[in-house]
């Protein structure tokens, strides 16, 4: 059994509306020094193989459905 988690995130140079407006409104609640936000989606999944072939496994669910490769970066990392 392994767990693997899928990190999406969008590729630099692409606008991240949900990661700015989050930044916009905790600096209007009054959060000082907030930095760059960025929205990254995380998925956690578990799959009944070794981890070598999970990573396989996962790269391969997001080449098919779960990363835009336009826009989106990926990584799969096995625990």
């Amino acid at each position: 059994m392994a767990v693997i988690e899928i990190r999406i995130e969008l590729k630099k140079g692409v606008a991240d509306p949900e990661g700015s407006n989050t930044k916009k409104t905790l600096e209007s609640l009054g959060f000082k020094g907030v930095g760059p936000v960025k929205c990254v989606k995380v998925f956690e999944v578990e799959l009944d193989m070794g981890k070598a072939e999970a990573v396989k496994a996962g790269e391969e669910m997001c080449r098919v459905l779960l990363a835009n490769p336009v826009i989106q970066t990926y990584t799969v990392t096995a625990r």
